[in-house]
């Protein structure tokens, strides 16, 4: 999402990392060219009703800071990853049209994000299970800091007529010592029909993550149409 998270171990440097799980989505240009009359480019608005009610988060979970994706959303990190890129910066969606709303709170324990989205290219969470896998480790460079991910790929929850993923991701710095084990996320994310709902948490939040996707899945849903 749109906010970092910092996670500074004692006597390292600080790791960088997107705190819930986009492509890079840049403010939309200036039109230079003559308008032409017809209807909006782009999938319909998503209502910030659609987020989780904070009564939904169990514990006591601080203000929120929510923020638009089409407008707020934009990331700028620079992986040396290769082809696990996406993966090492949690990335499921794509440039392009995309309208949505997300918010970010802190839990005890860590941090949790909630991003709720349409686009017309909603991401394959198969596929990219697939390449998670594939990048099970990988160190890249984020804000010129040597970083390595360890991802781990689980069983989604079970979400009739939807695709899901589950994984975790852990990040450490190179020779970082076993008593500082690194910063650990968890994602999950139900797709359909051009909808993504996506779950983050950061730390170690004892959150039932997989249960709180499905039930902002069926919060979502109904809110959008579905």
């Amino acid at each position: 999402m749109a906010a970092r998270i910092r996670f500074p171990p004692a006597r390292f440097a600080v790791l960088l990392i997107a705190a819930a799980a986009v492509a890079t989505i840049s403010p939309a240009k200036p039109a230079t060219a003559v308008p032409v009359s017809g209807p909006p480019a782009g999938p319909p608005p998503v209502p910030p009703a659609a987020l989780l009610p904070a009564e939904a988060v169990p514990g006591q979970p601080a203000a929120r800071e929510v923020f638009d994706v089409a407008t707020a959303l934009s990331t700028s990190d620079r992986s040396a990853g290769g082809e696990c890129a996406d993966v090492v910066h949690g990335r499921l969606l794509r440039p392009g049209a995309v309208s949505g709303q997300g918010f970010q709170t802190a839990v005890p324990g860590g941090q949790l994000s909630e991003l709720v989205a349409r686009t017309p290219q909603p991401p394959d969470l198969t596929a990219w299970a697939v390449q998670a896998r594939r990048c099970a480790r990988v160190t890249a460079d984020d804000q010129d800091l040597p970083t390595v991910s360890t991802t781990t790929v689980a069983a989604g929850p079970t979400v009739p007529g939807a695709q899901t993923l589950s994984y975790q991701q852990v990040l450490t710095l190179p020779g970082q010592p076993a008593e500082l084990p690194g910063l650990r996320l968890r994602t999950v994310a139900i797709a359909a029909d051009g909808v993504l709902v996506l779950l983050r948490d950061a730390g170690a939040t004892d959150l039932d993550l997989d249960t709180l996707a499905v039930a902002a899945w069926q919060h979502a849903a109904p809110r959008l149409g579905r």
